[in-house]
């Protein structure tokens, strides 16, 4: 399978990193964009693992790196959630201008929360799959609970996640209080899928039901059995992206 190193401008305006998995076969089935778990990057292993199995299915796929994380541009402390679904919104442009306007979007944890606000503001999305998504982006904010008090009252805080250190500003809290998720899951209308595992210690298996409950069909949900939430386990990762793929067939 080929790949390719693309750039294109974010949100804010800087340089997002981005690689392209190419399907090599005949017919390519649609364009889709992979969006990470929150603070991760494109490189990790279980995000080239989906986007391989989907290229490997007829799906060339772009992931890209969120202003600020990876080999992109930017100051992570600038961005927030609406920053992420606006990147999604400009790889969008990137895709449609260069190969082809993408039709579905697949996003892993808080990645999974931006690509439902993302799918309503790209006309060519057919399709969404979520990955241990949570139920509200909010949920994010457990991940530095105890440094909530000082960002409040300084403005900003020094926390560390995964064992990298990241400053989160006030400005990040803010936009969270402003962010819903009900009306975008209410009004998606497009194919949903979403892929949870009962096990998963950081986004509850509640998450799930409750972006079920509140979405409209063509709905459907998966168990990931025994997966953590990262899908560090090799035979996840692979079989999530065949399963994505398979599943999308449907509606693209």
């Amino acid at each position: 399978m080929k790949n390719k190193s693309v750039e294109f401008k974010g949100a804010l305006g800087e340089t997002l990193s981005g690689r392209i998995d190419i399907s090599e076969q005949e017919e390519v089935k649609g364009y889709a964009i992979f969006a990470h778990c929150f603070t991760c990057s494109k490189n990790l292993k279980v995000v080239g693992h989906i986007t391989t199995a989907l290229a490997k299915n007829g799906i060339t796929t772009l992931r890209f790196d969120f202003t600020g994380l990876g080999n992109s541009q930017g100051d992570f402390a600038n961005t927030n959630f609406s920053s992420n679904v606006e990147d999604l919104v400009a790889a969008a442009e990137f895709m449609e201008q260069e190969y082809e306007a993408p039709c579905m979007l697949v996003g892993h944890s808080l990645g999974g929360a931006a690509v439902i606000h993302a799918a309503t503001q790209i006309d060519s999305v057919k399709a969404v799959a979520t990955i241990g998504a949570p139920a509200d982006p909010k949920h994010v904010k457990e991940n530095f609970s105890m440094n909530i008090d000082e960002i409040e009252q300084t403005g900003e805080a020094e926390v560390t996640l995964a064992g990298r250190k990241f400053k989160i500003k006030k400005q990040f809290l803010d936009d969270l209080k402003s962010t819903t998720m009900e009306d975008k899951i209410e009004n998606l209308n497009r194919a949903l899928l979403i892929l949870h595992a009962p096990l998963d210690k950081t986004v509850g298996i509640d998450n799930a039901a409750r972006l079920y409950q509140k979405a409209k069909h063509p709905k459907s949900f998966i168990s990931l059995h025994e997966a953590n939430h990262l899908l560090s386990d090799t035979t996840y990762s692979k079989y999530t992206g065949d399963l994505i793929a398979q599943w999308s067939k449907i509606y693209l």
